[in-house]
């Protein structure tokens, strides 16, 4: 009995091994398989946009409205300037520029009056060309009335008186043409003069309007510079790296504090130059954090970087010398997210590890 039983062991034996060397071959071949069709990495990082929040005015921090690593919404004030003399600036520049817009109204008012006193200039100087141009017509007639009495005195024809009064008629139109024409020429000038200041004033009207575009810029200025005094968080996120104390005095460009976006993030992986050949845009992607193993993510590839990492360094590496040795590089390659998760047990930063894997045909 024992005999026989002996060799059934072996066979259940060699059964069993038999099984699990198949079912180890059948799962290695899966996964060569399976593997031959993803490209991983766990040079990969979760990436975010981090704001860095500096001073756009110099002065005193008059309020601080946010504690360190505080969560904020996009539009919170997160500190205040002293606005005293930056709001007197704007007070100041209004003030100038209502002054602007008076001398604009004066301008235009004045130059109305100088356009009616040029027209009335330039009717009274036709007026006068008219008078002078009757004044010379006088004088004619008056020069032929005694030409003709004088041939008539020659023949008996007329009277001595007869000449003198065509004389004295004579000097009187010589006199009313002389008249004529110094008014006339007066008037002209007049109506010139009249026409320049015009124009003079239309052009203070320009002026004064370049100057209102002055000041308005000016205001524009002033209220910009009031607003820098209300610093506001760019986007929902969370606010740390605090550089400063209330009270303190800032100067402009000053670094305050960063916010870190938590609406938008992405993946910025790291794969070896033999790996990206299949890669392509929109290639789907299995994404897994570090921080937490349970949580599934899904994305795809957006962009490849435009250099291997070793480019971007501070020291990029200079293989002309003659200890080459090669070292495989790596590209960077940016994969959105598309699942990610709304749950707010998931507390998820910028800058935590990942693991990815990409599908390649």
């Amino acid at each position: 009995m024992e005999q026989e039983s002996t060799p059934k062991k072996s066979t259940n034996k060699l059964v069993v091994i038999g099984i699990i060397v198949g079912l180890s071959l059948v799962i290695a071949g899966v996964m060569i398989f399976t593997g031959s069709n993803y490209e991983s990495t766990d040079n990969a990082q979760l990436d975010g946009n981090l704001y860095s929040i500096r001073a756009g005015v110099t002065g005193f921090v008059k309020e601080l409205r946010f504690a360190d690593n505080q969560k904020v919404k996009k539009g919170d004030t997160l500190l205040v300037f002293d606005t005293d003399e930056l709001s007197a600036k704007v007070l100041q520049a209004q003030a100038v520029l209502q002054n602007a817009k008076a001398s604009l109204s004066v301008s235009k008012n004045t130059a109305f009056a100088g356009s009616k006193n040029a027209t009335a200039s330039q009717k009274t100087a036709e007026s006068n060309r008219q008078a002078t141009a009757a004044a010379k017509a006088k004088l004619n007639k008056a020069q032929l009335d005694l030409e003709r009495v004088n041939k008539l005195l020659a023949v008996k024809g007329a009277t001595q008186e007869q000449v003198e009064n065509a004389q004295a008629n004579l000097q009187i139109a010589q006199s009313e043409y002389k008249k004529a024409i110094d008014q006339e020429q007066s008037s002209l000038a007049t109506s010139q003069g009249a026409k320049s200041q015009a124009e003079a004033n239309t052009g203070q009207i320009g002026l004064s309007n370049a100057q209102i575009s002055q000041r308005e810029a000016e205001l524009k200025v002033a209220q910009k510079q009031l607003s820098y005094a209300y610093v506001i968080a760019p986007c929902d996120g969370i606010v740390t790296k605090r550089a400063f104390n209330l009270g303190q005095y800032v100067t402009v460009g000053q670094s305050l504090c960063v916010v870190v976006d938590v609406e938008n993030h992405w993946i910025s992986a790291n794969f070896k130059e033999t790996q990206i050949k299949q890669m392509k845009i929109g290639s789907k992607v299995e994404i897994k954090l570090d921080s937490y193993a349970d949580l599934k993510l899904t994305g795809k590839v957006e962009s490849f970087g435009g250099a291997t990492g070793a480019k971007f360094s501070l020291l990029p590496p200079d293989n002309a010398t003659g200890n080459f040795i090669k070292i495989t590089q790596r590209v960077p390659v940016r994969i959105t997210i598309d699942n990610f998760p709304a749950d707010k047990k998931f507390e998820i930063f910028p800058g935590l590890s990942a693991f990815v894997k990409v599908k390649v045909d």
